[in-house]
């Protein structure tokens, strides 16, 4: 009985090994077929349901939806205004019919008002809502095409003609190897959406209006850069042929070939030191050729922190080229630099006075940057980087490291930074002190000056390590 009972109790423990394997398995294979159905959304409401099965989120992805949000928002704000204004006319006109009624004017007055006050507010709002860009859904899949960045911000036609990106011709891969140009614009734009469609409103192939200033508040406001424009520029009514290039260095320019009409000076005489109502503060008696022509090469009356010319062109002889000076002026560095055979890209911002066009009239190269902008050039180039004037005490520490990191970059292996004349309150001249020193530069020259009982001058001659990684 023993030996039949055996292979029958084997069998009964081998069957129960596997049903509780199987009923291990089906409760592991239950759990995750729930798991899944609540990843799906089936225990989320209808809509997250419809979302995961329908690729919603595919569909929309890319999209800008605030940006439509926000132009239907206008819309509406537009048609409430007009409804606002014709129920007012109305109670109006319910008030004073008998008046009305009397007057031999009221059809050009109604006429000019459905004009002015119906007509063209409404054909805005429909222009608004036609330029709406909604996602296009590529052939029968649940994907898009992804939506141009910014497009339904703007209302301007010439504005979102030119953030779309363009195809290229044919298909062809251009020399950039893409398939598509895109033109950028400065992400504030989006916030000075009524100065940049001002700036943008014109007629095309036709003068653009001499609004350089609106442009140059929008590059300083973080619209920058701008877009381009397809408008003929003004230049001065009476444009006469610059001086010569051995004559226009040291010489004041011909007032005749600037647009003076967005200063309060009219000509470069006026733009005297002596003047109060020359209308900049920044650089006073840039203007005036016979100062300019003793700055960094004479030491007659000068500080410690004068650095000479000659003396940090003997720093590294034969080696200083090219190089940028980042400031505010007139040109006056860059002009003694080409003296000695160097030639230099002078930064410049019209801050009340004509600094490009002055600038240019000498003969010398003008950038027209803000410190928003990255610098327009290659790694390791520049043989010098100046600065006076332009960056000091005012400025934001974070904001001068992204800056100085950015200088490093287009400063090559043995380039010069000469920071000249850096001034800033006494308490913070450590902060300013370790900005300038963390790139552990060699030190040629380092001279801490004071400026008032409560300021200090900085002026430094740094040269970049070589880095050879």
């Amino acid at each position: 009985m023993r030996k039949s009972c055996f292979p029958k109790c084997m069998l009964a423990r081998v069957t129960g090994l596997l049903q509780i394997i199987l009923g291990s398995l089906v409760i592991v294979v239950s759990m995750s077929s729930l798991f899944r159905f609540y990843s799906a959304g089936f225990f989320s409401p209808n809509d997250d349901l419809c979302r995961h099965l329908y690729s919603i989120k595919d569909v929309f992805e890319g999209f800008d939806a605030k940006a439509l949000s926000d132009r239907v928002e206008e819309v509406l704000t537009k048609l409430e205004t007009l409804q606002y204004k014709l129920e007012s006319v109305v109670q109006e006109m319910e008030k004073n019919k008998d008046e009305i009624a009397k007057a031999t004017i009221f059809k050009f007055g109604y006429k000019k008002f459905l004009k002015e006050e119906v007509i063209q507010p409404l054909y805005k709002a429909h222009i608004s809502l036609r330029q709406i860009r909604l996602p296009k859904v590529e052939e029968i899949r649940n994907t898009t095409m992804k939506e141009d960045p910014l497009i339904n911000s703007f209302v301007i036609e010439e504005i979102r003609k030119y953030i779309t990106p363009k195809q290229n011709r044919f298909g062809k891969i251009n020399i950039y190897g893409t398939e598509r140009i895109y033109n950028t614009i400065g992400h504030a734009c989006v916030l000075m959406k009524k100065d940049l469609e001002e700036y943008m409103d014109y007629d095309i192939a036709s003068y653009c209006k001499d609004d350089w200033n609106l442009a140059q508040k929008l590059m300083i406001s973080g619209c920058d850069p701008l877009p381009r424009r397809r408008c003929l520029t003004r230049a001065s009514k009476l444009y006469l042929k610059p001086y010569p290039i051995n004559e226009s260095l040291w010489k004041l320019p011909d007032g005749r070939n600037v647009r003076w009409s967005n200063y309060q000076c009219r000509n470069f005489e006026c733009l005297s030191s002596k003047n109060p109502k020359r209308g900049f503060t920044k650089c006073i008696g840039c203007f005036e050729m016979e100062k300019e022509k003793l700055k960094w090469i004479s030491s007659n009356g000068s500080l410690p922190i004068d650095f000479l010319i000659t003396d940090v062109l003997s720093v590294k002889p034969g080696e200083i080229r090219i190089g940028l000076d980042y400031g505010i002026g007139t040109g006056t560095f860059a002009a003694r630099m080409r003296e000695n055979n160097v030639t230099i890209v002078s930064t410049a911002l019209n801050l009340g006075a004509p600094f490009n066009e002055m600038i240019a009239l000498r003969g010398l190269l003008p950038l027209y940057v803000t410190l928003n902008q990255r610098l327009p050039f290659f790694d390791n180039t520049m043989d010098l980087i100046h600065t006076m004037g332009f960056m000091d005490g005012w400025i934001d520490l974070q904001l001068l490291d992204f800056i100085l990191f950015d200088w490093d970059r287009v400063l090559r292996p043995g380039g010069l930074l000469w920071v000249d004349r850096f001034f800033c309150n006494k308490k913070d001249l450590d902060d300013y002190m370790y900005m300038f020193l963390q790139f552990r530069y060699k030190k040629h020259k380092w001279v801490i000056s004071p400026k008032s009982k409560e300021e200090v001058f900085l002026s430094a001659l740094l040269e970049k390590p070589p880095r050879s990684l």
